[in-house]
């Protein structure tokens, strides 16, 4: 399935899209993976993504959908992707309909993760990254997690750090922006018949029965229209 996981941070997109990549073999397409290996690599649109950062700029639409592009050209997203980090916006979720249109990969579900804002301050708090290859772990909500996993990268115990944007500080500023510039998605997707909603508080295993019972509702939902 082509998959898009909508909710406010802390919710556990990255949780879930973990999951999902372990169950079903489709890739994680990460807008921010893409743009840091396009950078790497030097990249055309790595060069242009690195001028924009460099200058203080946000990278434009056009080069992240570019990168998007070109990723959903390898073989391995032919069975299906989960797109993390984009869109953010409804000026970049029209542009991402067109675009998966011309290639011939249009979204088939798109879950909508409900989480208490409360609650959502309680998990930013307690996230750590890995230093050494980026993995998310929440010493909260997935403690045995962060303590039995190696890092791929070194296969060593996790080198943990909190961003300095994972505190309390600043949740209330990031889940204004989300409901200013993302929630509108909700309406987006839902006027296109693809939305599905789960309650995504309580443990893990649980919020992924939910997720799971969604995506086969718009399998179901495909196949009916498809016939």
């Amino acid at each position: 399935m082509r998959i898009v996981l909508l909710g406010a941070p802390g919710s556990g997109k990255g949780t879930q899209s973990q999951r999902l990549v372990e169950r079903h073999g489709i890739p994680q397409v990460s807008t921010g993976d893409l743009l840091r290996a396009a950078v790497a690599k030097g990249t055309a649109l790595g060069l242009r993504a690195k001028e924009a950062m460099s200058a203080g700029r946000l990278v434009a639409d056009e080069i992240v959908l570019g990168m998007i592009r070109e990723r959903l050209a390898d073989p391995d997203t032919r069975g299906g992707f989960i797109l993390d980090g984009f869109p953010r916006n409804l000026a970049q979720a029209r542009a991402l309909d067109a675009m998966l249109r011309e290639v011939g990969q249009p979204l088939d579900a798109v879950v909508q993760m409900d989480v208490d804002y409360g609650e959502l301050s309680r998990r930013i708090s307690g996230r750590r990254t890995c230093s050494d290859c980026g993995r998310v772990v929440n010493l909260l909500t997935t403690p045995a997690e962060a303590e039995r996993e190696l890092c791929p990268k070194t296969g060593k115990p996790h080198r943990l750090f909190q961003r300095p944007d994972d505190n309390e500080a600043t949740v209330a500023e990031r889940l204004k922006v989300y409901e200013q510039q993302t929630r509108p998605l909700v309406d987006h997707y839902r006027d296109q018949g693809l939305l599905r909603t789960i309650h995504a508080e309580g443990p893990v295993p649980e919020v992924e029965q939910r997720l799971e019972a969604a995506l086969a509702a718009s399998r179901a939902s495909a196949a009916t229209r498809r016939d």
